[in-house]
């Protein structure tokens, strides 16, 4: 095979994608019609096609991944070196690279100590659930090994993960499912169904979930799984009291805490972790994504040492962790996460996320007054999402395939932007930013210019 092909003709390389790739969350009978799309390089916020049209990515890589903008050399340099010079052993061992980026994370955590590397969000859960199982075998009598888990949350793609999930059209056609996952109501407060606002429906949301508890039985309940804000379905930041309250009703019921930081981890709401903007102190939290904005497959569940030594016990040839991930092993992974995590930290990008999205916020709000479909805007830091409805009296949502339209007609203008599809039944009408933290404030004005001028051409 002539590979120069690859680089000297897109023609052949869009056909070869054509042929063999089965491309993710993507219905195929679209390319007998339509090429795929094929990116071919990015600097920053701006990534090119095979075709050489430039887009502005509002989404940090089509799924809230590169934190840190594309093109940063020294993050591939850095890599290179590292497997070049010892590029995999099995995490019986260590390495260098997985030393150095532990300590340098947990130093962002207090009160948490200890990381288990694997290479993708899915993958970090599973390690958590699994966790979980076995200290209700070793501690509990197998009794406590109920996982619940938040309606429109999601926590990944494998079976275990799916049996989490709290997107039904997500989850749909894969069961059955694992037994032992529960699910407890969401807290968005646009869609309140009590009436209840601010702080009274924060602790109502959450007493809905000690409610769960109870009907199950607490001696049966082993961890409660959150995303810190609900991200895919549908960017929900929890209401003022909701995660005080959630602390105590674990603390209450020796309930493990699970938060997962997949998406909004690594500074994208404008602290490290998006737990640490609710002064809750979690026992167990998994990443992926931002940990190496995607330079590198790497994700980390990271626990306290309270849950650590519940392993350690000699006595018994089965009280280990009796897990390996194989490419947790590879130093590519620990290699870009520290060059991601000092860049993160010399270019102040936390602060730019706060400052970033403070801004963007703004814009919405101005669309929102402009544009009567807009329902409700929220968000933290550089993680935002608008909703859309018919009428702002019922909040009845508009139809998915408004959001479909809209965010095509952004990709038109040269703009890429999300929006909720498929997850949620009825309610996948909520277009999504989560551009990386060098944003400035000229590409949000393009970003919401374009999703402007969408609306006003699909919508009206």
């Amino acid at each position: 095979m002539d590979t120069t092909n690859f680089f000297n003709d897109p023609g052949h390389v869009i056909e070869a994608d054509r042929a063999h790739i089965w491309h993710h969350l993507s219905q195929h009978k679209t390319y007998e019609t339509a090429d795929p799309r094929i990116m071919v390089e990015g600097k920053g916020l701006r990534v090119w096609d095979i075709k050489g049209k430039e887009h502005l990515d509002a989404v940090s890589g089509g799924v809230w991944t590169v934190n840190v903008g594309y093109g940063r050399e020294r993050i591939g340099t850095a890599i290179a070196e590292a497997v070049t010079k010892m590029c995999f052993f099995g995490g019986t061992a260590g390495t260098i690279p997985g030393a150095q980026f532990a300590e340098m994370l947990v130093d962002k955590m207090p009160g948490l100590d200890r990381v288990y590397y694997a290479n993708s969000g899915s993958e970090a859960n599973e390690k958590a659930f699994k966790m979980v199982r076995q200290i209700s075998h070793k501690h509990h009598g197998g009794k406590k090994y109920k996982i619940l888990y938040r309606d429109r949350d999601y926590h990944g793609t494998t079976l275990g993960a799916l049996s989490a999930g709290g997107q039904d059209e997500r989850n749909a056609q894969y069961g059955p499912f694992a037994p032992g996952f529960v699910r407890v109501p969401h807290c968005l407060e646009y869609r309140a169904e009590n009436g209840l606002t601010g702080e009274a429906y924060g602790h109502a949301a959450a007493q809905a979930i000690e409610d769960v508890i109870l009907r199950e039985g607490p001696d049966t309940v082993g961890a409660l799984c959150l995303e810190p804000i609900t991200a895919g379905g549908g960017i929900i930041v929890p209401p003022k009291g909701y995660w005080e309250r959630v602390q105590e009703i674990c603390e209450k019921y020796d309930i493990l805490l699970h938060i997962d930081e997949v998406v909004c981890g690594m500074g994208r709401t404008g602290t490290w972790f998006g737990y640490q903007q609710f002064g809750i102190k979690p026992d167990i939290v998994t990443m992926a994504k931002g940990v190496a904005s995607g330079y590198a497959a790497i994700s980390c569940c990271v626990t306290t040492n309270a849950v650590f030594e519940q392993f350690k016990d000699d006595t018994d040839k089965l009280s280990y962790f009796r897990d390996i991930s194989t490419f947790g092993g590879c130093t590519g992974g620990p290699a870009a996460a520290i060059e991601n995590m000092n860049i993160l930290v010399e270019e102040d990008l936390l602060t730019n996320s706060t400052a970033m999205g403070e801004h963007l916020m703004g814009n919405l709000a101005g669309l929102m007054d402009e544009h009567k479909w807009i329902g409700d805007i929220r968000g933290m830091g550089l993680f935002a999402g608008a909703e859309l409805v018919t009428d702002r009296d019922t909040k009845e949502p508009v139809d998915e395939k408004y959001i479909a339209a809209i965010v095509a007609d952004c990709m038109n203008q040269g703009v890429i932007v999300g929006g909720t599809n498929r997850s949620v039944p009825g309610y996948n009408n909520t277009i999504l930013f989560a551009p990386s933290l060098v944003a400035t404030k000229d590409d949000m004005n393009q970003v919401t210019e374009a999703v402007g001028n969408a609306i006003k051409r699909v919508l009206g």
